[in-house]
């Protein structure tokens, strides 16, 4: 996408951001040429891709194994009832080709492992990690931080979600792996045996997209060394600054 410039169509459809002084016609285009990776096309995935796919990121690739099952309908809106059994990502693509032509969508079927992480973090401008474990979180941290990537981390679990940015580009900013150690791994906590509220994957997953967005279009404070905290029964926030540990075994060396 690097080097396109926004067609006549498309600066129709984009046109409400285009009239943001902080987006612009120049903030627009680097939306359109920027590769956005979201790992996880579940609950944070769908939302998350799909504000990304309508604001008009030029590029985007959905990594997941999963197939649509009946009980992700309750909350996973890129999925519908007739596509249960079919790959998610398969299904999150038709759902953003559907919203956005424009965007090219990479379906990739296939568990994120260190190898293809390397392979798919080197070309991307900002990863998304929409994903539920803790040893997928932490291989996508280590990408990130190899290759010096932007990685926006959301989580929700029942009644409630968290967001932030690593920044490996910032070097007072912590990674993933300063704050959560990957030597004391914790119970896996999963919607399938722990539940969730539906509205709150959609909170956290367009905060995501929104968070993306600024990094790739250079817009406003990102999240960097901030964990913002929702307790979705009083829906309020709770923010705790964060910062990067001396002698952490992931980004110490940076």
């Amino acid at each position: 996408m690097a080097g396109r410039s926004l067609s006549d169509e498309e600066l129709l459809r984009y046109s409400r951001h285009i009239l943001l002084d902080d987006i612009g016609f120049e903030g627009q285009t680097r939306f359109l040429q920027s590769h956005a990776l979201v790992i996880g096309a579940g609950g944070l995935g769908s939302p998350a891709a799909m504000y990304l796919a309508c604001a008009g990121v030029g590029r985007i690739t959905l990594v997941d194994h999963d197939r649509v099952d009946l009980t992700n309908l309750q909350r996973q809106i890129a999925h519908t009832t007739d596509r249960v059994g079919l790959l998610k990502v398969e299904s999150a693509k038709a759902t953003l080709q559907g919203l956005n032509p424009h965007t090219d969508v990479s379906a990739l079927a296939a568990r994120a492992d260190d190898p293809l992480l390397d392979e798919l973090v080197a070309t991307a401008d900002v990863v998304l990690d929409c994903c539920d474990n803790f040893a997928t979180r932490q291989a996508v941290n280590a990408a990130c931080v190899r290759h010096g990537k932007p990685l926006v981390s959301g989580s929700a679990i029942q009644m409630d979600g968290q967001i932030t940015v690593y920044d490996p580009r910032d070097p007072a900013c912590p990674c993933y792996a300063c704050v959560f150690n990957p030597q004391v791994v914790p119970e896996e906590t999963r919607c399938a045996t722990m539940g969730v509220f539906a509205p709150l994957v959609g909170i956290v997953g367009a905060m995501q997209a929104a968070e993306a967005l600024k990094l790739l279009g250079g817009i406003g404070q990102p999240l960097a060394g901030r964990l913002l905290m929702l307790d979705g029964r009083s829906m309020e926030w709770t923010q705790v600054r964060m910062g990067r540990k001396p002698k952490c075994s992931v980004c110490a060396a940076r």
